[in-house]
């Protein structure tokens, strides 16, 4: 039996106060299209199809790919009209779900027991029940049948008693969704064709109406301006954070953790205070994580610590921190870092596109870039590789056990045997054999019975 999955997506979003179209507003690091996108891959629909209308070259642009196709709604005359737009994109028979692309959060469970209860026979409706519905379509049943949806201002007041109300998501039988939304009138005070029409069609004609209900209002929370985007950030959040703890992973403060992408903890993690996670991230055993932390795209392996104020950003390259390497405070990890075990990385180094094996040592203000570096090296403060010759990158390689003192600068390519020492400000642009000690740098002069020069009264 075919599936379509249609995501409205053509509104403009008035209340957002934006030129960027809503649905590519972004909720933990995605956008609120790719969320309900991503929430449905699992269904292996036959079509899935985005209706765009404002911005649509950039809505388009911002998700094409895997299978998806387009139509466009211009102008935008209602929900009824959206779908009425998509019907030549609908694979012949089976159900189609349709979906909101400024609802992001609807989960994969439920959809699934959509389409399930939908069997291409069925019209499905989503509901929820609220402790207070105002301002909310109202479920009308007949027992287990559905026979309406009232809005709030055409009730009764019997009828706004109820508390089930509709969320917006429907699956349908795709023949009769067809078949109904060419039937659809715009005779209404605003001239727009409403995709809950159908209902009462479907009970004209006998088609079974029925109803899956949700417990989770989270799932069918839609954005409709900055500050229902904020308070669905936090609600995600917290769901987010609740998942983690479940799993064993202490947290300060629930409240005060971002995760924008895919975590992944072993046993005894800590993760303190205002961390933002991107990505995909890997925690290893007993790794602990300091306040203020940004981790990007990285693999952090068991016993390390990653100080207060350390900024990972794997990017696409990735970044690896070995077993108990010391991170931060205040390091930078950038592309291609790959950090040994017991690797120290101290306050203010930056490390790119670099290895250093196991009990390498940059402890204080220091620069990595294109490096190779051994085992046990000490890497003294304000030392930098000079790899860039305006033009090309050039690679530096140091041996193990190599000692490079305070403000030298290596000038790539070059390469420090192993027990080689460096001098400390020295620039070193030949290469160094093993053992031996390299001083490059201005003979130092003594003045005697100098006098420092006075201001002038």
């Amino acid at each position: 039996m075919s599936l379509n999955i249609v995501v409205m997506a053509a509104g403009k979003g008035t209340r957002m106060k934006s030129s960027l179209p809503k649905v590519l507003h972004k909720l933990a690091g995605r956008s609120l299209l790719k969320h309900v996108l991503s929430s449905t891959a699992a269904l292996q629909a036959q079509a899935r199809i985005v209706i765009t209308g404002h911005g649509a070259d950039q809505v388009e642009a911002a998700v094409a790919g895997d299978g998806i196709r387009f139509v466009r709604q211009e102008p935008q005359l209602g929900t009824g009209h959206a779908i009425q737009q998509a019907v030549p994109a609908l694979e012949a028979g089976g159900t189609t779900l349709i979906l909101s692309g400024d609802t992001p959060l609807i989960s994969t469970p439920t959809t699934q027991a959509m389409v399930q209860a939908s069997q291409g026979q069925k019209l499905v409706l989503l509901t929820i029940h609220y402790a207070d519905p105002t301002g909310y379509g109202r479920i009308v049943r007949d027992g287990d049948a559905v026979k309406a949806i009232v809005e709030h201002k055409d009730a009764t007041s019997e009828q706004r008693l109820i508390r089930e109300c509709y969320t917006g998501i429907m699956a349908a039988p795709t023949e009769a969704l067809k078949r109904w939304v060419g039937q659809l009138s715009n005779q209404n005070a605003q001239g727009e064709y409403y995709l809950t029409d159908i209902v009462a069609m479907a009970v004209a004609e006998g088609v079974p109406v029925v109803a899956v209900t949700t417990a989770d209002e989270t799932e069918v929370l839609g954005v409709n301006s900055p500050s229902q985007l904020a308070h669905l950030e936090r609600r995600f959040q917290r769901q987010q954070a609740e998942a983690l703890m479940d799993a064993g992973v202490r947290l300060a403060d629930p409240a005060r953790l971002d995760l924008r992408g895919t975590l992944s903890c072993g046993r005894d993690v800590e993760i303190d205070v205002n961390c933002v996670f991107e990505g995909t991230v890997s925690l290893g055993d007993g790794v602990r994580i300091g306040a203020n932390c940004v981790i990007r795209n990285a693999t952090i392996a068991a016993g390390a610590r990653i100080h207060e104020f350390t900024h990972i950003d794997g990017e696409a390259a990735g970044a690896s921190v070995g077993e108990g390497a010391l991170i931060g405070p205040f390091a930078r990890l950038r592309p291609g870092a790959q950090l040994g075990a017991e690797v120290h990385i101290g306050n203010f180094v930056e490390v790119k596109n670099s290895t250093l094996a196991k009990g390498a040592k940059a402890n204080h203000l220091a620069y990595l870039g294109d490096a190779t570096v051994g085992e046990r090296v000490n890497y003294g403060a304000g030392s930098i590789t000079a790899n860039y010759d305006g033009a090309n990158k050039h690679r530096t390689t140091i041996g193990a056990d190599v000692h490079v003192g305070s403000n030298c600068v290596l000038v790539a390519p070059v390469t420090l045997g192993d027990g080689a020492t460096i001098g400390g400000g020295s620039t070193i642009t030949k290469d160094v054999a093993p053992g031996q000690l390299a001083v490059a740098r201005g003979r130092q002069t003594v003045i005697s019975e100098w006098v420092r020069p006075v201001k002038k009264k």
